[in-house]
């Protein structure tokens, strides 16, 4: 660790260093931070002016190293990432999100923005494989879930919860075992899926693409079996993808809310309230599951374990929705074990019982302590 604070902190020097031009030309600095990253298995970088480099590790944040970053450095090791449109849109909008490869290091997303009048960047490395339902943990009912050939999947959960991996192992699931056509519908793409079984389409907003909702209409004329929606930010791209969802396709999408009865309340009141019955009706009947998750960290700081919530749309769920019950769901996911149901308590008490979390991290993360209370009783 102490000579990866030195490397580090030799970095940042060459950042401030105005003696440093040629160096950086033969080796970018922004390349050495990349790789430093990588090697310590950081998932996240944050870069803001006036502070220390510091990577996010395991899910906690390194104390910032090195000398504090001035805004020109910052725009110096990250304006060469950025096409002239991109240079635009940055400035226009005050905010942006890219992929980009950088040579044999790795794939990275970046968010770059403005705080305090001074570019800020998040940058998180993307893994070189697709992930697994496996691989991350996650509980067998899901890889079910995508033996289905039609309805709707939604992965719900705070940024950063791991949405966006889960999704891309649903992909990767069907493409190794099913002759489907899948296109996907990102922003941006993250994880580059090879056409295997099946053929993959992966459509980005904004470059190939004006919005979700165009791309969704889009691609209902181009044969698809299996539409991945990367988020349902508005009305009109929840509206399309319903009728996907309804129209014979299987469809996987997301959403920023904490549990299934909230995703219901959210995608309902998107509408005008002349519309809320037909939508009720069309979710009742397309809905197949709603997975809500979030990371936790480890109980040894080794890494994080997924704590999901999963709602399959039986019977039961169904008639609460349609009837807008959605304070009912709860108690139908707490009691639907036999479908593959569970609470987001319930799988945090597993992990305690497991000896994969611990039980204060269980307790900070559970949104009814007193329900976990009892779940953790039991064991």
């Amino acid at each position: 660790m102490a000579a990866y604070e030195n490397d580090l902190s030799e970095l940042v020097y060459e950042l401030n260093s105005s003696t440093a031009v040629a160096k950086r030309e033969r080796s970018s600095s922004l390349d050495a931070l990349l790789a430093a990253a990588v090697e310590q298995r950081a998932t996240d970088i944050i870069l803001i002016a006036g502070s220390a480099v510091t990577f996010r590790i395991n899910g906690s944040l390194t104390a910032g190293i090195g000398r504090p970053m001035s805004s020109d450095d910052l725009r110096k090791a990250l304006q060469p990432l950025l096409t002239s449109d991109q240079s635009k849109e940055l400035e226009s909008n005050r905010s942006l999100d890219f992929c980009f490869a950088h040579g044999s290091i790795g794939r990275f997303r970046a968010n770059l923005h403005y705080q305090r009048g001074t570019l800020a960047a998040s940058i998180r490395l993307l893994p070189s494989q697709v992930p697994t339902i496996e691989s991350l943990h996650l509980p067998p009912v899901l890889a079910r879930l995508m033996e289905r050939r039609q309805g709707l999947v939604l992965l719900t959960g705070p940024t950063g919860s791991g949405k966006t991996s889960t999704m891309a192992a649903f992909v990767d699931l069907i493409n190794s075992k099913r002759r489907d056509h899948i296109i996907t519908i990102e922003d941006p793409v993250e994880y580059q899926h090879p056409n295997r079984y099946s053929i993959v389409e992966q459509i980005e907003v904004g470059h190939d693409t004006p919005s979700f909702a165009h791309a969704v209409r889009a691609v209902l004329r181009q044969n698809p079996d299996v539409i991945l929606v990367g988020e349902m930010r508005d009305q009109e791209t929840m509206a399309a993808a319903l009728t996907a969802a309804e129209t014979g396709h299987l469809v996987l999408s997301s959403l920023h809310t904490n549990d299934a009865a909230q995703t219901m309340s959210r995608l309902v009141d998107s509408f005008p309230s002349n519309r809320q019955s037909q939508i009720r009706q069309q979710l009742s009947l397309a809905l197949l599951a709603v997975v809500a998750q979030q990371l936790v960290s480890a109980m040894d700081h080794a890494g994080v374990y997924p704590a999901v919530e999963v709602m399959v749309a039986t019977m039961a769920v169904r008639n609460l929705i349609r009837t807008g019950q959605d304070h009912l769901l709860r108690s139908e996911i707490s009691t639907g074990k036999r479908e593959g149901m569970m609470t987001m308590d319930q799988s945090l008490a597993d992990l305690v019982h497991a000896r994969r979390i611990s039980r204060d991290t269980a307790m900070a993360h559970s949104y009814h302590a007193e329900e976990l209370r009892s779940y953790l009783a039991r064991a």
